[in-house]
Order: structure tokens, then C-alpha cells, then sequence
């Protein structure tokens, strides 16, 4: 049996890696040195030299693997990444391949929300059931699948991308091509753009519209009313789809989770009957911004 893998989050601005024991400990983490948008060969050596380090730092013990999250598709057969927006880069670009070929080690390529989905049913809190639904709420909405144990991919490994559900048929456009996603209502990015619908402000973020809610501004209060309607929505369809007993989000938004839940309760209870005669449990996650971290250190385990 291999002692440790390694997992690396490749989502955000800078590459993050760490070691992580076959029993779940986190043995060591580091961050890489250089931002993401610099460029694929940039990006390429300094996961290569960040994975070296946590090597060389665990001399002797034997290594079961690498896995990678990667914000976009993946094509699991060819190892590469399709249609990833902020990484254009490495779109069609054989990622696992030359990580492969520089380190002489096993690499797994996995979306970034399906290794956090992954990271919470291993060590964090969907470690007690085999069936699961994680909600990533940051810039955008990501979303991983977990079903008997195991990720659900679809047939090209496309499954899961939750935040382009609609929920508004007519509402407003997405960057995807449809209107309506999940993900313009109830995300990061939605919250600042609502603040500027609503005179709040051009330039606030997130953060400081949640400060101008937990504050009193009647307005700001509104638009929280508006993410916990979008994701009961969306919870709806997703407890009614697959009746699972556990639904997990994660992610930045959820800081303002005492401002969206009961919105987001109430809209549960008007759509879905299943959630009105047997409520399943729907919970923050517990790793936080590692669980893609466990999640892709774990995929060499699986495998």
C-alpha cells in the first residue's frame, strides 16, 4: 500500500498542493509561486516544482499518485482539459500527459468541483453516506456529484455542472449561452451585480454587500433574498432528481448562510414534496477551501 498522495487545486490565482496521508492526514501544504494567468508553461514547472518539494520532504515513503483539479471539463480518456475559461491556455492541451512525463509519477486530471465533492465524502462532511450533492458558491457555482461512493461523471465526464441549472427560464443571460442559471442568481459575481442593479454600488463586492445586509440595508437584505430563493429552487429539483440524504455547499458565499437559509428553506418547502414529507440534510461543508486539495490526493487512492 502507497503511504501518500499528492493533490493539487488548480483553481483561483495560484496553484495550491498538498501531501496527504493514506489515513486522511494532511502531512504538508504549500502554495505555488505563480499566478495562474501567467501562463501554461509557467503554471506547468511550478506544479511540477511544488509537487518535487512535498517529495522531497517525505524521502522513503512510497507515492500512490497525483491528482489535479482543473476548473473546466475533462476528458478522462486523453487527460486533457476542454472549455476552460480561465485557464484558455491549457484548452485541448495534454495537461496529465506532461505532468506525467516531467515527474515519472501516475497523474489523475479531475474537475475542481468534483474533487471537492470527492474531498468531503472522504475526510469531511459526507463522510457518513455513500450518496451526496456538493454546491461550490464562489465566482461562479460549481457542483460534484457523489453517487455510491463514487463520483458520477457522465459519459464524457461533463456531469455535475450544477451552476448552469435554470431557475429563471427568462432571466438573465449567462456566459454559457442560456439564461436563467443557477449561477446568476446566487453566486459571488451575482450578488455585485444585483448591488449595482439596486444603486448599492458599481464596485462592491460580495463581501461588502453581505457587511451592508448584516448591517440593516433593506436592499442589500433583498439580494440575499433572491440567492436563498435561487438555490432552494435549484435544491428542489436536485432532492426531487436523485432523493439523496445529503446536500452539501461550500464556497465563499456560504459565509452569508444565516442571511440566505431561510429564503432558501421556504422555496424548498413550496417545490419540493419529497423535502416536505422526509427532509434530507442540507449542510455547510466542513473542509473548506481544501476539500479540492483531499479530493484530488484521493483520487489516486481510488484508482
Amino acid at each position: 500500500m502507497s503511504d501518500y498522495a499528492i493533490g493539487v487545486d488548480l483553481g483561483g490565482t495560484n496553484l495550491r498542493a498538498a501531501a496527504i496521508g493514506h489515513d486522511g492526514r494532511m502531512l504538508n501544504k504549500i502554495a505555488g509561486s505563480t499566478p495562474v494567468g501567467t501562463g501554461r508553461n509557467a503554471v506547468i514547472n511550478d506544479m511540477v516544482l511544488a509537487i518535487e518539494k512535498l517529495e522531497a520532504g517525505l524521502s522513503g515513503q512510497k507515492l500512490a499518485g497525483v491528482g489535479v483539479g482543473v476548473p473546466g471539463f475533462i476528458q478522462m480518456d486523453k487527460g486533457i482539459v476542454v472549455g476552460a475559461p480561465n485557464l484558455p491556455e491549457f484548452d485541448n492541451y495534454p495537461v496529465r500527459d506532461e505532468i506525467e512525463k516531467r515527474l515519472g509519477a501516475r497523474v489523475i486530471l479531475e474537475n475542481d468541483a468534483n474533487a471537492a465533492a470527492l474531498g468531503e465524502k472522504w475526510m469531511g462532511a459526507g463522510s457518513d453516506t455513500n450518496d451526496l450533492i456538493l454546491l461550490t458558491l464562489g465566482t461562479g457555482i460549481g457542483g460534484g456529484i457523489i453517487s455510491g461512493g463514487k463520483l458520477l461523471r457522465g459519459y464524457l465526464g461533463m456531469a455535475g455542472e450544477i451552476g448552469h441549472v435554470t431557475v429563471s427560464p427568462n432571466g438573465y443571460p449567462c456566459g454559457c449561452g442560456n439564461t436563467g442559471c443557477v449561477e446568476k442568481y446566487a453566486s459571488a459575481t451575482a450578488v455585485s451585480a444585483m448591488a449595482r442593479l439596486l444603486n448599492l454600488g458599481h464596485d462592491l463586492s460580495a463581501e461588502d454587500v453581505f457587511h451592508l445586509a448584516t448591517g440593516g440595508n433593506e436592499r442589500a437584505k433583498m439580494i440575499y433574498t433572491t440567492v436563498g430563493t435561487s438555490l432552494g429552487t435549484l435544491l428542489a429539483m436536485l432532492i426531487n432528481t436523485f432523493n439523496f440524504p445529503l446536500y452539501l455547499l461550500g464556497g465563499g458565499m456560504t459565509g452569508a448562510w444565516d442571511l440566505f437559509l431561510p429564503h432558501m428553506q421556504a422555496e424548498l418547502e413550496r417545490r419540493s414534496f419529497i423535502y416536505r414529507k422526509n427532509a434530507p440534510r442540507i449542510e455547510r461543508a466542513a473542509l473548506g477551501g481544501d476539500a479540492g486539495l483531499y479530493g484530488a490526493a484521493y483520487l489516486p487512492f481510488q484508482a
